[in-house]
């Protein structure tokens, strides 16, 4: 059976669970400067072949000698498009660290003991709500990072599904990136500790 490592796309590193116990390591590319609304990654197309060794030789240091049978299990950002889901998929398989990669967004994995409720997170770019029903994005909703008004937010939340329009549901902050002091006050905060503690029990069934 393939061992899956459990990894974070958070709003500036890479982080990656180690071999033994659930702290996570932060993979950080020297050199790399992002772009103001571009997420950081993007950097790795300018330098992808010496990125993607970096990554490699990072993975083989923590996982040892089979570390290329291991698929990788990666929690992306909220906003994460689709060209940017599978530009993500390329770098990490054609690195050579991995046997495959299995995706899911930070909104689905918010809570493991509810099967409906309503995400809040923020990006460099946005502040995303989404609705998840059964691990499934059913509806999304973008606001650009720099101009949104939580109020709004809120009020959208309440209206974001016919199914949350009629019956309500649980509302989660994902507080990974500690930026979202604004919501505090709009449902239960997920600090960074919780989520990397539930993303270190994570298998590629759940993904």
């Amino acid at each position: 059976m393939p061992k899956t490592i459990p990894m974070i796309i958070t709003n500036d590193t890479i982080l990656v669970k180690e071999k033994e116990g659930n702290k996570f390591l932060s993979f950080d590319m020297p050199g790399i400067e992002p772009e103001v609304n571009i997420p950081f990654y993007h950097e790795f197309a300018k330098r992808i072949a010496e990125c993607q060794y970096h990554f490699k030789e990072f993975i083989k240091k923590e996982y040892g000698k089979k570390f290329h049978k291991n698929i990788l299990g990666i929690i992306i950002p909220d906003d994460t498009s689709t060209l940017e889901s599978i530009f993500i998929n390329e770098f990490f398989v054609n690195s050579g660290a991995c046997k495959a990669v299995a995706q899911m967004t930070m909104g689905q994995a918010l809570s493991k003991h509810h099967s409906r409720y309503i995400a809040i997170s923020k990006t460099n770019r946005n502040v995303i709500l989404q609705y998840i029903n059964n691990n499934e994005v059913m509806a999304r909703k973008l606001y650009d990072f720099s101009n949104y008004n939580v109020k709004q937010i809120y009020e959208d939340a309440k209206r974001l599904h016919i199914d949350v329009e009629y019956s309500g549901a649980p509302i989660f902050v994902n507080n990974i990136n500690m930026n979202m002091d604004d919501f505090f006050d709009l449902g239960e905060v997920i600090s960074p500790k919780a989520f990397m503690d539930k993303i270190a029990a994570i298998d590629v069934e759940k993904l």
